[in-house]
């Protein structure tokens, strides 16, 4: 059985998570730019310019893309054939905090979720989803996620008879109540099936997808690119100044459900799409 250590957990963890924060992924970063050149309208077309300079402005100065660093959200894919030499979550959330303190990220996650608000000082406990799967790997995906947009997400548990266009419609109207609160453009991740629980799920997991990567199922590929083609009807454009580009990417995952239920979440990320990965 193939061994890795507590500190090889905590490097790689620090490492992610500044690199998330500092720069975009090239796909992410391509299709901003695509999507200024095909914008008809001047104002929207200078604001995803302006994007673009703060992009680069970040990589070249080694700094965060936004103010909002997020609040850590890590997913690993364990290999059941590998044996961690430590403790698995105290080594995420020591990495956590080495990259949120090295990396001079803003600490924004609080102890208690009311009453008490006190800042924890190191952006931890990070929120830590484990799956176990073949193999002697470990795979990490960093995805640090803000909560201006992290507050647009959206369920809905519908019923069976749902149709297509019933799920494009709530999709649709979960942006546009969200409006320029995510600062648009934005990336929407879809999850459709599995539980109430873990349907967002789904969706979180759908947000670290890269951009331009379609649903391997074609049919929801092709439902992506409706979703997509809707919610650029709305108008929000960047920033919410109007324009046609509101969203950059759909991205959807589904899972197997009930029979008499139909549950569908939403989780919007902003245009700063952060996510990075490793495999130990």
């Amino acid at each position: 059985m193939r061994e890795i250590s507590e500190k090889d957990i905590v490097e790689a963890v620090e490492k992610l998570f500044i690199s998330a924060n500092y720069k975009l992924s090239d796909e992410t970063e391509a299709t901003i730019k695509r999507c200024a050149k095909c914008e008809r309208d001047p104002l929207a077309r200078s604001i995803l310019e302006t994007i673009e300079d703060n992009i680069s402005a970040a990589k070249e100065l080694e700094v965060p893309i936004c103010q909002d660093t997020g609040m850590a959200v890590l997913f690993a894919d364990i290999g059941c054939d590998l044996h961690i030499n430590g403790d698995f979550e105290r080594a995420v959330n020591e990495g956590v905090k080495l990259a949120y303190t090295n990396g001079y990220l803003r600490k924004s996650v609080v102890k208690y979720p009311i009453y008490e608000r006190v800042n924890t000082n190191d952006n931890t406990p990070a929120v830590i989803h484990i799956r176990l799967v073949p193999g002697d790997k470990l795979h990490l995906t960093a995805a640090p996620k803000g909560f201006g947009s992290e507050n647009m997400s959206k369920i809905k548990m519908f019923n069976p008879s749902a149709s297509e266009s019933d799920i494009i419609e709530f999709v649709k109207e979960t942006v546009k109540v969200a409006g320029s609160n995510p600062c648009p453009p934005i990336v929407v991740g879809v999850g459709i099936g599995g539980t109430f629980e873990y349907a967002p799920l789904l969706a979180k997991r759908a947000l670290a997808r890269e951009i331009g990567s379609g649903n391997t199922d074609a049919r929801f590929a092709e439902l992506e690119k409706k979703m997509l083609d809707e919610i650029n009807t709305l108008g929000i454009g960047p920033q919410g100044f109007g324009g046609d580009t509101t969203a950059l990417a759909v991205h959807i995952e589904t899972y197997p459900t009930h029979i008499a239920g139909l549950p569908v979440a939403v989780n919007i990320n902003c245009h700063v799409a952060r996510h990075t990965e490793a495999w130990l």
